[in-house]
Parts: C-alpha cells; sequence; structure tokens
C-alpha cells in the first residue's frame, strides 16, 4: 500500500497592525484615486455632448483639453484664453460653484475614509492624522499637476501661479476636514497654535457648546442669505422672461448647444444667488469696471456678456420699492441666525436648567454674526473673477464690502433678536388670568339626566359599578318576553294562554332603581298578573328543573349587594310569607317548589287580592330562585333579581 504524505504549504504571516509606510501609500492612492473620479465624471459629460454635438469645433483632443479645464476652474484655478479677437490672453476667473461641490466631496471622503480604515498608527500606536492628510494631499494634487501639464498646450491653460491658491490650499483644507471628522471633530488639534487663555477655555464644556452653537448658527445664517438669494433670481428670471428666453435661442440654435447652454447656466445658479445676496446687503455687484448695481442706484456702462443668467439684472436707473424689497433676504439670516442661537441658549423651552445668561447669548450672537460675516465675503469672493483685462476686469460682488455689510446685518438684527428669543423660551407655560375657585363652584352645570334611568342622574360609585352589567333592552324589550312566552308555552304542553295582546310595554329597568337607590326593593321586580280573571292552573306533574347554578351573574349581582339592603330585603320577603300563610296559602310557599299550587288557592280564597299575596309568596318561598309567570308557572331561563 502505498504511503501517502500530506504536505502543508504555510503562507507567511502577515502582521496584524499595518505598518506607517503602508498606511501613508494607502492614503497616497486614495487621494489619486479620488481627483481621477472627479476628472473622469467631467470628463464623461463633456464627451457626450461633444459626440452629440451636429458640428463641433474640435475633435476629441479638444473636448479633452475642455474637460480638463473645466475640471481646473472647479478648484478655483484660473484659466487663460488664448484665442480672443483681440488676440491678447484674456483671463477666465469666474468659478461655477455648482461644478465645485463634486471634487471638494471626493476629496473630503479620501482623507476621512483613510483615517477610518487604515487607522494610520506611527510605531508608538496613535493615530498620525496629519501624515494621512498630508499622503491624502499629496497623491490628489498630483492629478492636478498632471493635468495642468496636458491642458497647457491646449486653447485653455491654467496660469501657473494660480495653482498654488486657491487649488492646493483648499485641496489641503477639504482632506483634513475629513481627517477631523473621521477623529470625532476634536478641537484640540484646532487651536494647537492658539495662546494658552483660548486653549484652557476651549478645554471647558460650556466654552465648546458655545463654539459649536456659534459656527451652526453662522452657517444658518449664510446658508439663508443663499437660499434668499436664489428666490430674487427666480423672481427676476420670471420678471424678465422674454429677455433671458431672447438670449438663450441667440447663443444656440439646435438642441445639442442649448442642452450645454443650460449645463453651464445651472453650475452658475448658486454665483447667482450669491450675486442676489450682495445685492440685498447693500454692495451690490460689479458688472464691468465702470458699473455696479445696488438696491438704491444702477447706473454707469456695465459689460454684460449674453448669457441666460445676466438678462436678469436690474433695469438701470434709480431704484424702486421693488429693489428695496430685497433687504428682506439679509432681515431673514438675522433672524434664522438668532432662532439658532437662542434655541442652544435655552435647549428646553420654559426651563431654565442649562440655559445661558443674557450676556453668554449675546457674546454666542455675534460671534455667529462675524461667521456669517466671513462666509458670505468667502463666497462672494469665489462666485465673481474676472473675466477679461479690459471692462471686465472686475465681474462680481466685492468680498471685502460684502462681509461687513453681512455682519452689521447680521448683528444689528440678530443680537436683539437671540436676547428677545432667549426671553420668550424662557416664559413660564401656562400664563393665564386667575379665576376664583370658589365663584366657579356654584357654576358648575348639573349632570344631565340620563335615558336608561327613567330621566335620573346616573350615580356613580361602586354600587354602580357592580350593576353596570345588567342589560335593559335585550332582557326587558318586547320581543325578548315574547320568546321567552313562547318556550314556556311550549315546556307546558298547551296549557298556557298566549302572550296578552294589550301588554306591549317594556317593563322599566331595574338598574334604574337599583342605581338611584342603594336600598332596592326585592318585591319591584316580580311580575303581576295583568288579567283580573285568572283560571287556577293545575299542577304540572313533571318533576323541576335543574336548579340554576349559584355563581349565575344576576345571583352574584345580588350576593353583592350591601348586608344592610339584603337584610332588608328578607325582612320584606319573610313578612309577605306570613301574610300570605295567614291566608291559606302556606303550603305553596313551604313546598318550595314553581308550580303555583299556593298561589292558585290563594286566589280561589280571597278572590283578587289572592292573586298579589300568592305571587308575594312564590317568589318568597321558591327555592330554585326562578320567578312565577302570570299563569303560575316558573319562567324558565331567567333568574330572580335582587
Amino acid at each position: 500500500m502505498a504511503r501517502v504524505t500530506q504536505v502543508t504549504e504555510r503562507s507567511p504571516m502577515l502582521s496584524a497592525e499595518r505598518s506607517r509606510s503602508a498606511v501613508l501609500a494607502s492614503a497616497f492612492v486614495r487621494g489619486t484615486f479620488a481627483a481621477g473620479l472627479g476628472l473622469g465624471a467631467i470628463t464623461v459629460l463633456v464627451m457626450v455632448l461633444w459626440i452629440s454635438s451636429s458640428s463641433p469645433d474640435s475633435g476629441p483632443g479638444g473636448a479633452l483639453h475642455v474637460a480638463t479645464g473645466l475640471w481646473l476652474l472647479a478648484h478655483g484655478a484660473e484659466l487663460v484664453r488664448t484665442e480672443t479677437l483681440s488676440g491678447h490672453p484674456a483671463p477666465v476667473a469666474t468659478v461655477p460653484l455648482l461644478l465645485t461641490v463634486l471634487p471638494l466631496w471626493l476629496a473630503y471622503r479620501a482623507g476621512r475614509d483613510s483615517t477610518e480604515s487604515g487607522g494610520a498608527e506611527d510605531p508608538a500606536g496613535r493615530r498620525s492624522a496629519v501624515g494621512v492628510c498630508c499622503a491624502v494631499s499629496a497623491g490628489y494634487l498630483l492629478v492636478v499637476l498632471g493635468v495642468a501639464a496636458y491642458a497647457r498646450n491646449s486653447g485653455l491653460p491654467a496660469d501657473r501661479a494660480s495653482l498654488a491658491f486657491p487649488p492646493a490650499v483648499l485641496v489641503v483644507l477639504v482632506v483634513a476636514a475629513g481627517v477631523w471628522a473621521s477623529r470625532g471633530r476634536p478641537w484640540g488639534p484646532v487651536l494647537a497654535w492658539a495662546p494658552l487663555r483660548v486653549q484652557e477655555a476651549a478645554a471647558r464644556a460650556r466654552f465648546r457648546a458655545g463654539l459649536e452653537a456659534a459656527l451652526r448658527a453662522a452657517a444658518a445664517g449664510v446658508a439663508m442669505l443663499l437660499g434668499g438669494g436664489a428666490l430674487l433670481v427666480a423672481v427676476a428670471l420670471v420678471w424678465h422672461a422674454g429677455e433671458v428666453q431672447e438670449s438663450f435661442l441667440t447663443l444656440a440654435g439646435h438642441w445639442a448647444g442649448r442642452i450645454c447652454v443650460l449645463l453651464l447656466a445651472l453650475a452658475f445658479v448658486p454665483n447667482a444667488a450669491m450675486w442676489a445676496a450682495s445685492y440685498g446687503l447693500g454692495p451690490g455687484f460689479a458688472l464691468g469696471t465702470a458699473s455696479t448695481a445696488t438696491p438704491l442706484t444702477f447706473g454707469g456702462h456695465p459689460a454684460l456678456p449674453d448669457f441666460p443668467l445676466l438678462a436678469a439684472v436690474p433695469a438701470q436707473g434709480p431704484g424702486t420699492a421693488a429693489n428695496w424689497a430685497s433687504v428682506a433676504v439679509p432681515l431673514a439670516a438675522g433672524l434664522v441666525l438668532a432662532r439658532f442661537t437662542a434655541r442652544a441658549a435655552v435647549p428646553v423651552s420654559g426651563s431654565r436648567e442649562g440655559a445661558w445668561g443674557a450676556g453668554g447669548t449675546a457674546a454666542v450672537a455675534a460671534l455667529a454674526a462675524a461667521g456669517c460675516g466671513a462666509g458670505a465675503a468667502l463666497l462672494a469672493a469665489a462666485s465673481g473673477g474676472a473675466l477679461g483685462t479690459g471692462a471686465l476686469a472686475e465681474f462680481g460682488p466685492v468680498w471685502w464690502l460684502v462681509g461687513p455689510a453681512a455682519l452689521v446685518w447680521a448683528a444689528v438684527i440678530g443680537v436683539p433678536a437671540a436676547l428677545l428669543t432667549r426671553a420668550w423660551r424662557l416664559r413660564e407655560q401656562g400664563w393665564s388670568w386667575r379665576r376664583d375657585v370658589s365663584s366657579t363652584e356654584d357654576e358648575r352645570p348639573e349632570p344631565a339626566p340620563d335615558e336608561e334611568t327613567g330621566g335620573k342622574p346616573r350615580a356613580s360609585g361602586p354600587l354602580a359599578e357592580r350593576y353596570d352589567f345588567l342589560s335593559a333592552g335585550s332582557w326587558h324589550g318586547e320581543g325578548a318576553r315574547k320568546a321567552r312566552w313562547a318556550s314556556l308555552r311550549r315546556g307546558s304542553g298547551g296549557l298556557m294562554a298566549d302572550f296578552p295582546a294589550g301588554h306591549t310595554e317594556a317593563r322599566t329597568d331595574p338598574r334604574a332603581d337599583l342605581v338611584a337607590d342603594p336600598r332596592p326593593d326585592p318585591r319591584a321586580d316580580l311580575v303581576a298578573d295583568p288579567r283580573s280573571d285568572a283560571v287556577p292552573v293545575p299542577q304540572d306533574p313533571r318533576p323541576d328543573p335543574a336548579p340554576v347554578p349559584q355563581d349565575s351573574p344576576r345571583r352574584a349581582a345580588s350576593q353583592d349587594l350591601p348586608r344592610d339592603a339584603v337584610q332588608d330585603a328578607e325582612k320584606t320577603g319573610d313578612t309577605s310569607g306570613n301574610e300570605t300563610e295567614s291566608a291559606g296559602t302556606g303550603a305553596g310557599a313551604d313546598t318550595g317548589t314553581d308550580t303555583g299550587t299556593g298561589t292558585s288557592a290563594s286566589r280561589a280564597e280571597n278572590g283578587g287580592a289572592g292573586a298579589e299575596d300568592g305571587a308575594g309568596t312564590g317568589g318568597g318561598g321558591t327555592g330554585t330562585g326562578r320567578l312565577p309567570d302570570a299563569q303560575g308557572h316558573a319562567e324558565t331561563g331567567r333568574e330572580d333579581a335582587p
């Protein structure tokens, strides 16, 4: 038998901890991959539009050069147009803000994912956030340099000086934000170069809470400025719909070109919103070196390129009421800033626990106003830029005027509104005029009468709850009584008469008397003979039916009666029994049967009065607990009520 030898090959065991160089290499690759994704997305869009064009101006190489130029422009790089009518190069520095969203988001994700998944650790076992940030930024900027080198010989090359600022600085800041977010957003590394007093203050929880609240309020104010500006742009486009349509149709004659113009206009919508916000703040925006549009006036000689969004600018001349209405945008931004600040100052409305003082609230609102002004200045600088060297050298909002204007509006409106909102949230809940309790007690309405109890008010308490299960409509209704009578008549073998035709009134609900009077009369539910000429019925020779179980609902209800009510009922029954025995009906009371013999004898001896005594005797002397009917027979299926 051949001997089988099993050989096991052991692969080298990898270390559980990744080395620092491997982590940095992974971060570098992530940065390169993020830049390639953004460039590829823009390239695909441009190539699709180039393919769909019926008469393109250049070949695939020209389309690729346009795609690389747009990608560099999205990072803030300044492009240079070499093919101009004058022959002199002209700068293109107006960045479509919507086009920057995808590249910056990819860079942010690269920095965040590199720290979370790789866990960049130095030999001491601590995260090296600075190393990861530098590695991701280096990989991303390497692609930027390669693309700039490729586009150098195209019709839209990038200015070399503009590649350092803002593209390089912007990429590093965005990647650092991603790394900071992955580490839980600690404030220690951010304030590492701040003065010692600021670092000591940052160690306190209240300071961090105030700083975070100020940042949120500032972001909300800037967002409100952009939202209000977008609303103004929409109103202006509708107001100048004719000019906008004419400009749109003039730029492109076929559908592929019109799609390109439409996409370019959509990319500039955030720019237009910031321009409108600057217009509402007061400084307005420049339309060349010799013209500025403000709510008060629009003069000079504007240099307007033919573009649909620029066709919606206000008309030249002094401002009107419609132009002055644009100041509602900064007013709304200040109120939103105050709202966010007050909510952070008073977390729980109506409670002073954990609430800030008036001074702290005002300080946070002022800090938020400063942040709102800084954000507005940054967006104003990014939304504008030169489009030429002559009249279009200044185009868009002036950031160093927009920033202070936003600060003043936010501080003047936001700080007082934040204090007022804080006071409103600290108010005691349920403010109302005091009422005199003694005067209102006499004015309480009486309880409405209940129809089921015969107009008597329904009592409340344990006694009413005990008899709440008794049903007046189902047991005492005419249909139910006829059904019981027919059942008894069939059981008697035809000895019982038909249901009396004139007796159609439903019996009253015994529950009404029980609820109104806690001491009921046990004879109230006894059935009297509806006919005055009752004929004695012979005794039924059949044996008595089985007794009713003692745990039936109605007997249980009678057992739950108060003790004094039960004793009173027993005394009444004994008295009735004694009177019956004196009338000659004692035999019917002592037998304990339901045949009604004693009742018939009592009727024969005493006439009409004996019927009443016999009924009382049958109710008090029966041992089965069933009540006799009008003919003297026990009514099956019904138990005696208390």
